[in-house]
């Protein structure tokens, strides 16, 4: 297949004070330096998604709002997921579920990794993601990258941390390399399905 994977990176936390923009730059960092896909960071706050207020998800109707609309052909526009996932009372944050919810044709038999945060490495919000995106027939990667624990605090500006995740890396890349090398084998066996 000639052509690389196009990858959306979407921060998933709109909040002015967020941690994601660190995670987000290092992974696409990492992905990057693969040169085995192309990975665009998108990030909700561009988008001023209404809650969504349809008659019915767009699997089995148009939607008519025009900031949905363009969500949904933005998100269409790529071949997987990395997910930046903040825990929120052990879930992923409120503005995620609802650009999960706007769009779900659009996710559609593409595969989707992560890389979480909060003390206990995002691990419960992730695997509440999980569950929501296979109901929207994409294909969660087995790995991830989890930053908790000390690591967490190490790093977090607002908790006193370093906000630099060069400070933690030695933790993180194997999991980094092994989610990547997931989301790559996906995301061409995906395309390739897709195109058949």
């Amino acid at each position: 297949m000639a052509n690389k994977p196009r990858i959306a990176l979407i921060i998933g936390s709109t909040r002015q004070h967020r941690f994601a923009d660190i995670p987000a730059a290092w992974m696409k960092a990492q992905a990057d330096a693969r040169g085995d896909m192309d990975v665009e960071i998108v990030d909700l706050r561009d988008f001023n998604l209404p809650m969504f207020d349809e008659p019915a998800s767009d699997a089995y109707m148009p939607s008519s709002n025009p900031a949905a609309v363009a969500w949904q052909k933005k998100i269409a526009g790529y071949d997987g997921y990395i997910f930046v996932v903040a825990e929120y009372n052990h879930s992923i944050t409120g503005p995620l579920k609802n650009a999960l919810d706007q769009a779900y044709t659009a996710w559609a038999r593409k595969p989707m990794a992560a890389i979480a945060y909060g003390s206990m490495g995002g691990a419960r919000a992730l695997e509440h993601l999980r569950l929501i995106a296979v109901e929207l027939q994409m294909v969660p990667t087995r790995n991830a990258v989890h930053i908790g624990g000390a690591d967490f605090w190490k790093v977090h500006p607002g908790m006193g941390g370093s906000g630099n995740l060069a400070d933690i890396e030695g933790a993180l890349l194997p999991s980094a390399k092994a989610t990547l090398d997931d989301l790559a084998w996906w995301a061409k066996a995906t395309m390739a399905a897709r195109a058949a």
